[in-house]
């Protein structure tokens, strides 16, 4: 919807409770494609004056009854997005009937039908597009679900909790009754109805509870949830182990959709899935799958504490739950996949997306104090940041004293809507610490900045807040930092803890300080330190992360001298730590102390976006070359033991999705990238070959990337057979598009502008936009940062098109051009006038605010 007024954000200072709780909801459902009909039956109370307020959208209002009572028209009014009852008694039935469109619902929100099953999708504000309802997180009520539906077209009828009753109906109808005796709120309401396959298994609990777990998906596709199946098994007993939480229902549903604005939907009980997040196979899914589908599939589970039997007050506290959420999910990771390997992937997720978002004009706090449409604030900085802050209070108070804080979180406040505040307390109370300003994390927008001086044995640590939109003067937090010196002849000291707490504090060193071990805190560090000391940390530092993130730093030094010469049009002077660096890889490489997985991360400089927010007034086509540069130099100085270890990590072996042998392939098909960043004479062989006989998508999808890279006539050949074997595998093609998408070349863009005309493309699947037009915008600086503007114009048109059927997925998408600050000029200007051309537009409420944001 569209209008021309100026849109009322919604701000936490204004936050009142309902005048009504719901106490308990009956809903009817008669599920039709083009016109369900919903009944609901409310038990209401009035809490405090004024009218019962219910919200609404998309929705035909068919009646209206209070304790038996039809009411005419006159005794309510319907606004564009309100069902307004006044006068109502203190305790009381409220019947309301609507009817809906599920089959014209393009926005994914509330229940659509997805390959001809109907599915929900209420978080944040769905709801309201299925029934009248008090549609806030803080209005939580213990639900009844009927569903009655075509038994042949829809023999599998699901909802929250336990199934307590079902049956045949007349006229070839059937149904089905569920019942969760749980309050939630309506954001976690979940149906499903449609003809899937199922995979089933059980898990005991700790107190010898036998739960049925089934997942749901397309008809043939049940042998491809088997790692899911997996994880959930394995995620459900890591959470009794370190969490002591034990599953409460009797039964745990999962579904997969391929049509999802989101990844997965934590509905109790009944989690849904994009299907891209739950199935997988050897041949169609890459390492990095296998990696997702874990991490998601714990996640989802864990939330039915952090997220359901606690849930949040209001959307302010969104990162309440998925901040805990995210840290939980990465804690399991790193017992499933290696703490140091995970750690990084962690904190190089975190610079690419969040840092970002940090430091542009998107910035926003952890808890944000105001939003126009909630859905633009499923962000990294309330995810990933909001991970961060948890991991820093477990840090400051040890994991003993953070466990106990834990416990007393969940024994204290089970069954509640929650805020930040309450759950700090918590921490406070079992720990006797006063927290005050660790709460600034959650309240100040923006990364802080950390510079290091030295001066003999003492260094010098500052801490530094930007302005950010909204906050232009920031108090000081509380920044922990792990740190340990490294002595001339590599010894490790004991590693301590110290609290910046201030605006500078002094340590005392000796040899090279290795400082913020394990990334202890969400900073942007700045040193004095030459190249000698990030060599020794690489050598010797004991820490695995530390002495990645050494390598990390020569190599960010690197590529940021090289961009700025290659902007000026200068060659510049050789770098005598460029060979340091290369023979500190190889030194890595050949240790056989680190594991392939360590190893590869090592080989793999950092990310095109760490360069972008390293520098200013850059052009990112030359941060490209940089990094292209880059590549080659390590490829061409360790060109032998590439390739040997390229030969040496070959699996003739079935295939298998363990951390371990992830990480070799993952090594392996990093020496390939090299070798041919490098343009070693066998890389274009190697890979051929590989394509060709490889046994699995990683090793099938990696030949394909290298071969496009290389380029070549053979690569359009190689594009076209590849699209031929897997057309008929819908999430194998997102790969096609998103590799197709970031093929590099001067004509970048007229390859994706065709792709969108191909005959799999589908600009309303989320995943197949996202495969296409999010991979153009991020990964293909050659073409959407073309010289003339024309790569932004087709973004901007994309962006516009989407936003017409689903406005979330378009907002989310749009969030691509909130780097424009750190551009050149003249593509700062372009980027401002397709913004401005957005907003001119009168676009939906997501994408208005998001545009206007990023513009400033």
């Amino acid at each position: 919807m569209r209008t021309d007024t100026a849109p009322t954000p919604t701000r936490l200072s204004d936050y009142t409770p309902p005048n009504f709780t719901i106490d308990s909801v009956y809903l009817d459902f008669v599920l039709d494609p083009t016109a369900t009909r919903v009944k609901s039956r409310m038990q209401v109370t009035r809490r405090s004056s004024g009218a019962l307020e219910l919200d609404g959208e998309d929705i035909t209002l068919k009646s209206v009854k209070i304790d038996g009572e039809s009411l005419q028209r006159s005794r309510y009014r319907l606004t564009q997005n309100r069902l307004i009852l006044e006068n109502l008694p203190d305790s009381c039935t409220l019947e309301i009937e609507t009817e809906c469109n599920p089959k014209a619902n393009s926005t994914l929100m509330g229940l659509y039908v997805s390959g001809g099953r109907f599915c929900t999708q209420c978080e944040a504000e769905g709801f309201r597009r299925i029934t009248y309802y008090i549609d806030r997180p803080d209005a939580m009520s213990v639900f009844k679900v009927r569903i009655e539906a075509d038994k042949k077209s829809y023999p599998y009828l699901l909802a929250n909790g336990n199934c307590i009753d079902g049956g045949d109906l007349p006229g070839g109808k059937h149904y089905a009754i569920w019942e969760d005796p749980f309050k939630k709120p309506a954001y976690l309401f979940a149906l499903v109805a449609g003809e899937f396959d199922l995979l089933e298994d059980s898990f005991t609990t700790m107190s010898g509870r036998h739960i049925p777990l089934t997942i749901y998906v397309d008809p043939g596709d049940a042998p491809r949830a088997e790692y899911a199946m997996d994880s959930l098994k394995r995620s459900m007993k890591w959470d009794e182990e370190a969490f002591g939480r034990e599953y409460d229902l009797d039964r745990f549903m999962i579904v997969a959709v391929r049509d999802f604005n989101f990844g997965a939907m934590e509905n109790k009980g009944l989690n849904i899935f994009n299907s891209a997040l739950l199935l997988a196979d050897a041949a169609t899914a890459t390492d990095m799958n296998f990696e997702r589908i874990e991490s998601v599939v714990a996640h989802e589970y864990f939330h039915n504490w952090t997220g359901n039997r606690i849930t949040c007050r209001d959307w302010f506290q969104l990162c309440l739950k998925e901040g805990f959420t995210v840290f939980r999910d990465q804690e399991f990771s790193a017992d499933m996949r290696g703490a140091t390997v995970q750690r990084i992937k962690d904190v190089r997720a975190l610079r690419a997306r969040q840092f970002p978002e940090d430091a542009g004009p998107l910035a926003h706090p952890v808890r944000p104090s105001e939003y126009l449409k909630i859905d633009n604030f499923y962000t990294a900085t309330i995810y990933e940041k909001g991970a961060e802050l948890i991991r820093m209070l477990k840090t400051i108070l040890g994991a003993e004293t953070f466990r106990r804080g834990c416990d007393y979180y969940f024994d204290t406040l089970d069954g509640t809507a929650s805020t930040v505040e309450q759950f700090v307390r918590c921490f406070e109370h079992v720990s006797g610490q006063n927290l005050t300003q660790f709460m600034r994390w959650y309240e100040q927008a923006g990364t802080p900045h950390i510079h290091i001086k030295k001066s003999g044995q003492n260094i010098e640590i500052k801490q530094k807040n930007k302005p950010t939109p909204g906050q232009p003067k920031k108090d000081h937090k509380v920044i922990p930092i792990s740190w340990a010196n490294i002595s001339s002849t590599g010894q490790n000291s004991a590693e301590q803890l110290t609290l910046l707490d201030g605006p500078s504090i002094s340590l005392l060193t000796e040899g090279t300080p290795s400082l913020f071990r394990n990334f202890s805190a969400p900073i942007v560090l700045h040193t004095d330190f030459n190249t000698k000391d990030y060599l020794r940390l690489m050598a010797h530092d004991t820490n695995g992360f530390n002495r990645w993130e050494a390598g990390q730093t020569i190599a960010r030094n690197l590529l940021c001298h090289m961009t700025r010469a290659i902007q000026l049009g200068i060659i510049p002077a050789v770098d005598p730590a460029l060979k340091s660096y290369t023979k500190a890889l190889g030194d890595t490489l050949a240790d056989d102390a680190f594991d392939p997985a360590y190893k590869a991360l090592v080989l793999t400089p950092p990310t095109e976006s760490e360069i972008l927010q390293s520098l200013s007034d850059v052009d990112p086509i030359a941060i490209r070359l940089a990094s292209r540069w880059l590549s080659r130099a390590i490829g061409e100085h360790l060109r032998n033991p590439l390739l040997r270890a390229y030969h040496e990590l070959k699996a003739d072996g079935p295939f298998s999705p363990s951390a371990e042998a992830a990480g070799r392939r993952a090594l392996r098909n990093r020496a390939l990238g090299l070798l041919a960043a490098s343009k070693h004479a066998q890389a274009a062989p190697l890979a051929i070959s590989q394509l060709g006989s490889a046994t699995n998508m990683t090793n099938e999808l990696s030949a394909l990337i290298t071969l496009t890279r290389l380029g070549g006539r053979r690569i359009d050949q190689s594009m076209e057979d590849f699209y031929e074997k897997w057309k008929n595998n819908p999430l194998v093609i997102d790969k096609w598009f998103a590799v197709g998408a970031a093929r590099p070349g001067h004509n970048a863009l007229d390859r994706v502008i065709g792709l969108t005309t191909h005959e799999a493309y589908n600009n309303s699947n989320p995943n197949r936009v996202r495969a296409l037009i999010g991979t153009f915008a991020m990964n293909n600086p050659e073409g959407f940062h073309r010289y003339d503007g024309s790569g932004y114009d087709f973004f901007t048109d994309q962006i516009m098109d989407m936003d017409s059927r689903n406005p979330s997925v378009a907002a989310r998408l749009l969030g691509a051009y909130e780097i424009w600050p750190k551009l050149d000029k003249a593509r700062q200007r372009l980027i401002r006038d397709q913004l401005a051309k957005i907003i001119r537009a009168k676009p939906s409420k997501n994408v208005l605010e998001i545009a206007t944001k990023i513009r400033g």
